[in-house]
């Protein structure tokens, strides 16, 4: 047996005294739709600085092309809403937390639109569609399917109009700074060039998801699940890292990265059929193609196991053309590029890796255990998706628990951190004279491995397996001093990836997007619980 893994506080030596150094008020990592709406939320009343690990445009909601779920019509109610939040949840959700989120929405869209938001209009309208999970029409979206897009250019272009806030692009934050009380007092990254130390009076992580710690994904190459890893290093509880949501309709042509099919066409009537040109969700659910997403991967799953496939299609030759390149223009334009022509082909899909619904636990302010540390977007478990999350309530999430966390950042500020004295923080790693792997490969053999065992469906002897194999990697690549963000994401990955494999295995029993093939039916006696991991 692997000898027990000395557990490191940071993965890279630091010495607070000779690094540059920066300070703020409120530092936002992350610049997705959390971070940047927290930015806004935040620079009402203070210093705000924004990191994100590429350009403002690397992230998932930038890739996002569903919509964003909230009560725009008088058809409609919050109660609606928040009765189909909780039923995709699985029993999980705290309905606290769902109402509190479903009946900001209208509120949040509205300022999004005197934003400059360009949402698809009909008569001075928002106009709406209908996901699969929802009750009724509630989706709003832009420009057809790049509501993701235009939501983030809206907040990058106020971001930017922002004097006291400061965009940091190309900065990789590798780990939170603690002082001896165990409060975050602000980052240490790396800006291409040299470490950078940033203090902070507080920190909102807004890092978003994992996707990347699979081999099939929908997410970006910066979703590698870093804040989670620098998170749980500082002593943060993480909550539900078990539950992983695949969405189930990702363009599958194989030496092609996948690429997101938005559930809204199956909203508007596409149709899911197997190599045999078969339909065949009735056969697993009423609801056909509109069950909820997790029920949807696997009978896509299962029906490439009944016929020995590597994808099953959607079936859209029943719309109009035209109609479609106009409704949707991105999916129509990467249909086009490889030579599908959507009024006669069938669109070859597959599940992917999504998003995750775990996370750092918060509370009702986005406040995390460690003083001074907030957390919203993807990267946060709210409570507000349970075990499953309902499809386009992610960047309302994204929205809701931003401005909340950039309030809250802001008013718990008693000086200004000019006057703050900065603790002298020295940590230094001994040198490890074990066989270096190349991190590269590991990354490359962890994403699959994931895939294989900790993937759409789970059962005990592939977990085991999964995590003696990650217990491995980890020996020869966490004892190493990395000085490129190649090597500080393969150990956040490994960390991570472990977490998750053991949070998968305690839940024995199935429940919303975690299936266990050993445990098919849900456990509310010993599992109608959240499994909480703190280091």
């Amino acid at each position: 047996m692997a000898e027990q893994l000395e557990f490191r506080r940071y993965l890279v030596n630091v010495d607070s005294i000779s690094t540059q150094q920066l300070s703020t008020d409120c530092l936002v990592i992350g610049a997705g739709v959390a971070g940047l709406r927290a930015a806004i939320e935040a620079a009402k009343t203070r210093n705000v600085i924004v990191i994100c690990k590429r350009s403002l445009q690397d992230s998932n909601t930038w890739l996002a092309q569903g919509g964003i779920a909230s009560v725009l019509d008088k058809t409609d109610s919050f109660e609606m809403h928040i009765a189909d939040t909780l039923k995709t949840g699985c029993g999980l959700n705290d309905e606290t937390v769902v109402e509190l989120v479903v009946r900001q929405g209208p509120e949040l869209i509205d300022q999004l639109l005197d934003w400059g938001t360009e949402f698809d209009m009909v008569d001075g309208r928002i106009t709406t569609t209908l996901e699969a999970g929802h009750t009724h029409s509630r989706v709003a979206h832009a420009h057809g399917d790049e509501t993701g897009r235009i939501v983030a250019e809206a907040l990058i272009k106020t971001v930017r109009q922002i004097q006291n806030i400061k965009i940091v692009e190309n900065f990789y934050v590798i780990d939170l700074l603690t002082n001896d009380r165990n409060e975050c007092v602000g980052i240490i990254g790396h800006d291409g060039r040299a470490p950078q130390i940033i203090w902070a009076a507080n920190t909102i992580l807004a890092t978003g998801g994992t996707g990347r710690l699979y081999r099939e994904t929908t997410n970006p190459e910066v979703a590698t699940a870093d804040g989670i890893a620098m998170a749980y290093r500082a002593g943060v509880v993480l909550r539900d890292m078990e539950f992983i949501q695949f969405h189930p309709t990702t363009l599958y042509v194989a030496g092609a990265s996948r690429a997101l099919i938005t559930e809204t066409i199956r909203g508007e009537g596409a149709l899911l059929v197997d190599s045999k040109g078969r339909r065949f969700m009735k056969d697993y659910h009423q609801a056909a193609e509109l069950a909820p997403r997790d029920i949807v991967s696997r009978a896509i799953l299962s029906q490439m196991l009944k016929t020995k496939s590597t994808h099953v299609y959607l079936d859209l030759r029943h719309f109009d053309k035209d109609h479609f390149a106009r409704r949707f223009p991105l999916i129509s334009e990467l249909c086009t590029s490889f030579d599908i022509d959507i009024s006669r082909d069938l669109i070859p899909v597959r599940p992917s890796a999504h998003y995750m619904i775990g996370g750092l636990k918060t509370d009702n302010d986005a406040r995390t255990n460690i003083e001074n540390l907030y957390a919203c977007g993807e990267v946060a478990s709210t409570g507000l998706h349970g075990a499953n999350r309902l499809g386009s309530n992610s960047l309302l999430e994204g929205l809701v628990f931003g401005r909340t966390a950039g309030r809250f950042a802001s008013k718990q500020i008693r000086t200004r951190t000019s006057h703050i004295r900065h603790p002298v923080i020295k940590y230094q790693i001994p040198h490890s004279g074990r066989t270096r792997l190349d991190a590269a490969d590991v990354t490359n053999s962890l994403r699959a491995l994931m895939w294989r065992n900790v993937g759409i469906t789970r059962r005990e002897q592939p977990l085991d397996e999964a995590q003696e194999i990650i217990r491995f990697w980890q020996r020869y690549v966490m004892d190493k001093i990395f000085a490129s963000p190649a090597g500080w994401e393969c150990q956040n990955m490994l960390t991570v990836c472990l977490l998750m494999a053991e949070a998968a295995q305690k839940r024995k029993e199935s429940r919303g997007v975690h299936f266990r093939s050993d445990f098919p039916g849900t456990d509310d006696k010993n599992f109608k619980k959240h499994i909480e991991i703190m280091r």
